[in-house]
């Protein structure tokens, strides 16, 4: 018969995944989409060789890749950019400053270019030797052929053109690493190589070649600064002497020379000055001599004249005024004896007056002297006034021409002011041209080691990842195949099959034969590692129970998709001539290794043993309802005390306890049989709808109305595959004819 692939496979379930038809007609809640963390578990567990299978592959080629692959190691060395100018070098309007540093972020940045800049490079590559290393040189063995056809072709250009060092340049930078270390100005340089030792060489190389460019740059700035200073001051004193020219020659053509000192002022500014001091000096001597002479008089008619202090210090005056007090004295001493008449007194007295003269005469020669001193300072001021008002006639006719010789002056001294700069810094620039005394802006804090451990491979984490990797994909693969292999249950289509829609029931039926065969006694399986399908020859069943050959029913039951729960099968038979096929079933999967259990629902009056009813209504345990069954390893457990209208009406019930069996169970197998066809078409829909797979065990013919019932019933309920078991040869699916049914797309 046709072995066609299932129909769909079932999604994850949930307790509350699945909901049978209501048979109030009220509308249920859409069940929850996907797979729980649960399914997901047992999905994964189901299909471990999946898992493992692409695991150990991916460690294996990653053992290999970790073990053939050369290994590299790493270098490191660290430099610290810094301003290294003491207050010795630094230059003198600089000292005074602060120590601030100016290197900043993006000049640190420019220095990771300058450390992998191809002068370096080239420079590293000569002092390390990396031309004709197989390592970084490409052309070590010659050019191969197939370059050698491009370059016969035009394709390529001949790489022998180039120079040694730039064929290597392209695997130095590759192997080269420089960065900074975070925000601060610490520089990293890593270099990798196969030989560890020729790594730490190359790191510590580059560090020198750089910090030598930098001293180098210093030396040449300085030494290009001294030459330039050399040249400009020449320059500059031929001007300094020719504006100081220029300055004396306007001075002395326009008799502004200067009179020395320290205010070096114009001699007529000079002269003007010093006059006007005489001036001023006259005219106080005149005021003064005119005020004593004036005074001298008014005192000498008040007979005050000795109490003038020019009076009383002149030496006649002194003299006369004793020799008039020696008179006076004598007169005195005479007037005791002698009378007022008397020749001697007479004599004292004309003595006496002749002195009083005298003295009056020395005090007008006195004022006459200061009289003609005032009239002399008076002729000094009217002289000095005169050459006073000459000379500021010449100092005014001098400024206009002052005026030129300071702008002269000015640019004298900015000319020499200039020079005095500009040798003030040669001799800092040549001072700084010795190598000892520009230090590089950079220091090496610490140098490149032997690595002992190559940084690549990572053998360990190397494994470890592939494995992780490998096993997370995998496992996503086989999720994604639940996933994608058929949509979540639906209300009205627990198993994610679509609806009946309005295909007419008229194409291929898929049809299972089953043979009886000789019954033959009973063999043990031994417990299988790996389920393996039941497909014996001959299935030893009960004493009632006759026997069949399952291979390609069971085969075709093993091929279903589930979520990684045991597969659920319900066996439905329409008349006495299979009726038996279920237990059959589920004796050849326990007899196989697999866990399996038959839930019979059959006909008949409910019995007092505890079943499926009693699961349902939560009023006895699985300990209680299952059974072992004494032909095989199979467990049974039966309909139950309730009715079958239990099992019409609590379809939550019946997925919660068949999801539960499924968790624990291999196979689960549900018998189902009756001469009611109405009843037997609700019961299929109602279980079915649970169901992994139906099975339709009849012998009616394939146009048979009973038949195509019960598989319109099982297509409704949205089982992912239905299958009709015959009785006898094998034969090829069987055409229904067309009826005004409808099946499933």
């Amino acid at each position: 018969m046709d072995d066609a692939a299932p129909a769909g496979r079932r999604a994850g379930r949930l307790p509350t995944s699945r909901r049978a038809p209501d048979e109030e007609g009220a509308p249920g809640e859409p069940a929850p989409e996907g797979l729980a963390l649960g399914d997901v578990g047992r999905l994964l567990r189901r299909h471990w060789l999946g898992l493992v299978v692409p695991t150990l592959v991916a460690v294996g080629l990653a053992v290999a890749f970790v073990q053939l692959v050369p290994p590299r190691y790493t270098a490191e060395t660290k430099l610290l950019l810094e301003s290294r100018d003491s207050a010795l070098t630094r230059p003198q309007q600089e000292r005074g400053e602060g120590t601030t540093n100016p290197i900043d972020e993006q000049a640190v940045a420019s220095q990771v270019q300058v450390v992998m800049s191809r002068d370096i490079a080239r420079e590293a590559i000569r002092r390390l030797h990396l031309v004709g290393n197989p390592e970084f040189d490409p052309l070590v063995d010659g050019v191969g052929p197939v370059q050698r056809l491009l370059m016969m072709l035009g394709l390529v250009p001949n790489p022998l053109d180039r120079e040694p060092e730039d064929r290597v340049l392209e695997r130095y930078f590759d192997r080269l690493l420089v960065y900074a270390a975070g925000k601060s100005r610490v520089l990293t340089i890593e270099f990798r190589s196969r030989d560890p030792d020729l790594a730490a060489r190359a790191a510590n190389t580059i560090a020198d070649l750089y910090i030598a460019s930098l001293a180098a740059a210093k030396v040449d700035t300085a030494r290009y600064a001294s030459t330039w200073l050399g040249s400009n001051i020449e320059t500059l004193r031929s001007r300094v002497a020719e504006a100081e020219a220029k300055v004396e020659a306007f001075r002395a053509r326009n008799g502004l020379i200067g009179a020395g000192g320290t205010t070096n002022q114009p001699l007529g500014a000079q002269q003007l000055a010093e006059l006007s001091t005489q001036l001023t000096q006259a005219r106080a001597a005149q005021a003064d001599a005119a005020a004593k002479a004036q005074l001298i008089r008014e005192m000498l008619k008040d007979g005050r004249a000795f109490e003038i202090p020019d009076v009383a210090n002149n030496e006649l005056i002194r003299r006369l005024v004793e020799q008039r007090i020696t008179l006076r004295a004598q007169l005195a001493l005479e007037s005791r004896t002698l009378l007022p008449q008397h020749p001697r007194i007479k004599e004292l007295n004309a003595q006496l007056n002749d002195l009083e003269g005298q003295i009056r005469g020395a005090a007008d020669r006195t004022v006459r002297t200061l009289e003609n001193d005032a009239r002399i300072a008076g002729a000094r001021v009217d002289t000095l006034r005169a050459a006073v008002d000459s000379q500021r006639e010449v100092v005014a006719k001098g400024n206009t021409s002052e005026v030129e010789l300071r702008a002269l002056e000015r640019e004298a001294r900015a000319q020499r002011e200039q020079l005095e700069s500009y040798l003030g810094r040669y001799r800092e620039a040549s001072a700084r041209d010795a190598a000892s005394a520009a230090p590089a802006d950079a220091r090496m804090v610490s140098q490149a080691v032997v690595p002992e451990t190559p940084s690549f491979p990572k053998k360990l984490p190397i494994v470890a990842l592939a494995g992780v990797l490998t096993f997370l994909l995998a496992a996503g693969v086989i999720v994604a195949r639940a996933l994608l292999s058929d949509g979540p249950p639906r209300r009205g289509q627990p198993n994610g099959r679509e609806p009946s829609g309005g295909a007419d029931l008229s194409g291929p039926v898929p049809a299972v034969a089953v043979r009886r065969a000789p019954a033959a006694p009973r063999v043990p399986a031994e417990p299988a590692a790996v389920p393996a399908p039941p497909e014996t020859a001959a299935v030893p069943a009960g004493p009632a129970a006759p026997a069949y050959d399952l291979s390609a029913l069971t085969g075709r039951l093993q091929g279903l998709a589930t979520a990684g729960d045991g597969r659920r099968i319900l066996v439905v038979a329409d008349g006495d001539g299979l009726a038996d096929l279920a237990a059959s079933l589920a004796r050849g999967a326990a007899a196989s290794g697999e866990r399996a259990v038959l839930i019979r629902l059959g006909r008949g009056p409910a019995v007092g043993a505890p079943g499926l009813t009693d699961l349902m209504a939560g009023t006895a345990s699985f300990d209680e309802a299952i059974q072992p069954d004494g032909a095989s390893r199979l467990h049974v457990i039966g309909r139950g005390r309730g009715g079958t209208a239990a099992l019409l009406a609590e379809g939550d019930g019946l997925g919660l306890t068949l999801d539960a069996l499924g968790q624990t169970y291999g196979w689960v197998v549900c018998a189902l049989d009756g001469r009611d066809p109405a009843r037997l078409r609700a019961l299929t829909t109602a279980i079915g709808t649970w169901m992994d797979a139906v099975v339709i065990a009849s012998n009616a013919a394939a146009d048979d109305p009973g038949l195509l019932a019960l598989f319109e019933a099982a297509e409704e309920a949205g089982a992912p595959e239905v299958v009709v078991a015959r009785d006898g040869e094998a034969m090829p699916a069987v055409t229904m004819p067309a009826y005004p049914l409808r099946r499933s797309a």
